[in-house]
Order: structure tokens, then sequence, then C-alpha cells
């Protein structure tokens, strides 16, 4: 029990659906407020779905929301181009469509959700760092900034207003020359017209940290229900109710049911489902993301592949160092349902791009991936209570998750506490 606690006191028994990195973060923050937690997640291990192998990024300088008239217009016109950083299948269902339309409607908030983005990554890198100093986990951190690079000076002074934007939320970033860019990173090649730069950012392996994390809430004394498929949860006058089978059986398996006092729903793109059950609208639309692992086996490959995390803003990639051996390069969002299907049309670009920019460096063994990334039409996290008083949303971080979620955790432990 809790030292914090009244001695007459038990601690809340709360459920976490989810095991990435927001439902993790999560657990770990309300451990430290006494509660005893449960996480449940499909997969055996924590981290193995679109906290696996994203672009690495920790960024405020990319909090802006992509509610704008512009982002529409680039839909459209790469609508019917496979390998365009933006896809979207025209083919219609009400979700998408529903989902559309909130997007377009708050396009006259675009300046005010950027500016709460922005602030938000501020707060949780803190956490973040926190979290990871206080377990020992070696998350292949690497702060040396986030370089953004443009090709023409069109897309240079449009980077220009975003900055100001960002400014707002508290963020420093400064104008960077051609020749300034090659020595902050030397590495890089190609036409550039000039760049943003971001000291403050910095870059990790999304899921070595959210697995180390892991095993210190189990330390800590969480239930870890690694493995189980939650197929319902139902709020009772007796408390949650949480359904769940074994994942793995081949064979319909006999359904547990658990009891909490509390839940927090943290499950990606399943929260929509879940919510339902609890009688809450979540509107999250999973927006595929790619991308590959470059393994720099060869010593020379080691020494041409950056050490600065990049985002190329035309093609809408970005980069990360993770360690010696790897780097990763991520990007594009497909609009396409919940499909996770790895298409090499949109593996390609990103194959190409490496060799564009790093023409010195191999990218004979690049190992591909997929993920959905759960995401609001707003843009923004949901984090707050549902209409029942004992539910709790930690969810819809879109493209940030790995950036908000240190801070958004700590915001639902608060309203539980």
């Amino acid at each position: 029990m809790s030292a914090h606690l009244p001695p007459t006191a038990r601690p809340s028994r709360v459920a976490v659906i989810g095991a990435g990195v927001t439902g993790i973060t999560t657990a770990y923050a309300l451990l430290g407020q006494g509660h005893a937690v449960t996480v449940f997640d499909r997969q055996p291990y924590a981290a193995m779905e679109t906290s696996f192998a994203n672009g690495g990024q920790l960024s405020a300088s990319n909090a802006e929301v992509w509610n704008s008239w512009a982002t529409v217009l680039k839909g459209i016109k790469w609508m019917f181009t496979p390998g365009a950083p933006l896809l979207l299948n025209p083919a219609p269902s009400w979700h998408k469509l529903s989902w559309m339309a909130e997007f377009v409607a708050n396009i006259p908030r675009y300046e005010e959700n950027t500016v709460a983005t922005v602030r938000l990554a501020i707060a949780a890198r803190r956490h973040l760092i926190a979290m990871a100093e206080a377990e020992g986990i070696d998350f292949n951190c690497e702060q040396r900034g986030i370089l953004h690079f443009y090709g023409s000076k069109g897309e240079f002074e449009a980077a220009g207003r975003v900055s100001a934007l960002l400014a707002r939320g508290g963020l420093e970033r400064r104008a960077v020359t051609p020749s300034e860019i090659r020595a902050i990173e030397p590495s890089l090649h190609g036409e550039i017209y000039g760049g943003w730069y971001t000291p403050s950012d910095f870059t990790g392996d999304i899921h070595k940290f959210t697995f180390g994390l892991a095993a210190a809430c189990a330390r800590k004394g969480a239930s870890l229900r690694f493995g189980r498929d939650v197929t319902a949860v139902r709020a009772t006058s007796a408390g949650i109710d949480v359904q769940s089978r074994d994942a793995e059986s081949a064979t319909e398996s006999a359904l547990d049911h658990d009891l909490f006092d509390k839940i927090v729903i943290c499950g990606g793109v399943r929260s929509r489902a879940l919510a339902a059950q609890l009688g809450d609208r979540v509107n999250i639309y999973p927006v595929k993301g790619y991308s590959i692992t470059v393994d720099l086996t060869d010593p020379a490959d080691q020494a041409r592949a950056p050490w600065v995390s990049l985002l190329d803003d035309r093609a809408k990639i970005v980069t990360s160092r993770l360690g010696h051996t790897r780097f990763r390069v991520a990007g594009t969002a497909e609009f396409n349902g919940e499909n996770k299907d790895i298409r090499a049309a949109r593996i390609d670009p990103l194959i190409l791009w490496c060799r564009t920019h790093f023409p010195g460096m191999s990218t004979r063994q690049a190992v591909p991936w997929a993920g959905l990334r759960p995401m609001r039409p707003n843009m923004m996290p949901l984090v707050g209570p549902g209409r029942d008083p004992r539910v709790f949303y930690n969810t819809g971080h879109g493209h940030l998750g790995w950036t908000l979620s240190a801070a958004t955790a700590q915001s639902v432990a608060a309203l539980i506490g």
C-alpha cells in the first residue's frame, strides 16, 4: 500500500488497455500514485504494434497539426500517385468520410491546436528523460537536435511562418543556411535551399524505451497481461468488467472476466471500438505509416549515415540514428483503413531517398515495417474521462505518440488520482 494513501484506503484497481508507449507510460505514472495496475495487450510483449519501429523523433518541432487547406489540396493531388507522401484510398466508408468532415471542420483551429501541441511536446521531454534515468533504460537516445531542410525558397519561407507559430508555444529553433546545414550534418547530400534547426529535440528507439519501462512496471508490482485479447469492456454496478481471451490460441479459448475500479483506454486504433462499448464516441482513424531500418553492418556505412535527426519537408520523411549499427527512415501517411500490409510502392521511395541523400551508404539490408497511427480529426490526443466517471482515455496521439505520451500519461494519472 502506498504511503500516500490514508490507512483505511486501498489502492484503486486500474486496468490499462494497450501496452504501447502510451499505455506503458500511463501504467508507470499510475504506479507512482500507488494504484494497483493491470495492463492488457494482445501481443506477447510490450510495444509490438505502432510503438515498434516509428521514425524515432521526439520532436516538438514537428508539432504543427495537419488541419489546413494546403493538406487537403495535396491529398487530392496525390490521391492516384502510389509513392506520394500522403495517400488517400478513394473507396468511401462512413468512418473515413465522417473523419474527413471533422478534419476540415477543425481547420479554423489550426493555430490554436498547433500551439497547444508544441507546449505539450516540450513538457513531455522532461518526463520521458526522468523515466529513462530513474529506471536505467538505454533507448539509443541521441540529443543532437532535429534539422528540417527544404529544397526551395517557397518551402523555406512557409517553414518560417510555422516557426513563428511554434515560438508562440515556447519552442526555440533557428534558421540555417546550406553551409550551416553541412556543418551540422556533413553526410547529407542534395540540393538544399535552407533549413531550420531545433537543438532541444532528440531521438530514440521507442520500442527499447517502452519494453524497458514495461519491465520497470512489472518490478513495481504491475500485472502485465500480455497475450490477452480484450474482447469486451463493460461498465457495471460492481465495477468495470474487462473480458479477455488468449490471443495466441488457435481455438476459441475460454473468456476471463476481471473487475476493476477504473479503466484507461490506450488501445491505439482499437480505442474507437472499445469506447463505443463504454458509451463514448472516439473518432480515431488508422493512418498507416511506413519505415525502414537500415542495418549498418560495415564501418564505412556507419561513417556515411547521419547522426543528426533529419526531416525532409517535401518528401515528408524523417530519420533517426539508433546507435552505431541502425539507421531508421520513416514517412508517408496512408488513409486505407485498418490495413498493415507492407506495399513495395510505399517502401521504394524511402530507399530511393536514402540513395539520393546518402549515396555512399548501402541499403542492402533494409528491414521494412508498417504501423497504424491512431489519429483524431483535430490531430490532438484525447486525454480525459468518458461519460462514466470510472472510464478514462489517453489515446489518439497520431504521429506524435512518442513525442507526447510521457506528458499525457501524467495528465490522465492526475485526473484518476
